[in-house]
């Protein structure tokens, strides 16, 4: 049963990949120009925060542009711990811990997606996290403590990345994959 949901994510990746690769070859061959800064289209932008706060392991509450902003971490899902619509989720107590150990009262750099948008339904930053140059977005994947997650089918920057990373971590039954 769990083989049937799996193959559309992967067919998904598939078709993903085989876009991207037709795309750049048809620029290389047509020699068309890549947009530059000067075109209107919004750039990823990257900005040094202080984490104050871990709320659970796929959100946090940083310190940025002398404010105190809620994010909300780009392609991952962690299990829930707060939410009281829901239960405590199965390893939803160790992914937060995992993120309060890695990202509490540190200096991290924050990476927006254009694709993304700026902000999700809730009014929270959504971001990658950078910590000693780091992505802990992809290392709460790969080391079990979160899922990959695609917001409505909507590709992201690491999204290939991030999907290799849960695959490794399912294929060693890490974190979540071995206790839930």
């Amino acid at each position: 049963m769990r083989h049937r949901k799996v193959w559309p994510h992967v067919f998904f990746v598939i078709l993903v990949g085989v876009f991207v690769l037709l795309n750049n070859s048809s620029l290389k061959q047509n020699k068309i120009a890549q947009p530059s800064s000067t075109d209107n289209k919004v750039s990823a932008t990257k900005e040094t925060a202080k984490v104050l706060r871990v709320i659970d392991g796929d959100t946090v509450e940083a310190g940025l542009n002398n404010r105190k902003e809620t994010i909300r971490l780009i392609g991952i899902d962690a299990p829930e711990t707060v939410d009281p619509r829901e239960k405590v989720e199965c390893f939803g107590k160790e992914a937060s811990e995992k993120a309060r150990e890695v990202l509490d009262g540190k200096n991290v750099v924050l990476e927006s997606d254009p694709t993304q948008g700026e902000r999700d339904k809730y009014g929270r930053l959504l971001r990658y996290v950078f910590v000693g140059g780091e992505n802990f977005n992809k290392l709460m994947i790969r080391e079990g403590y979160a899922r990959e997650y695609t917001y409505q089918s909507n590709p992201y920057k690491y999204q290939l990345e991030f999907i290799q990373a849960a695959k490794e971590a399912r294929d060693n039954s890490r974190g979540l994959w071995q206790k839930c």
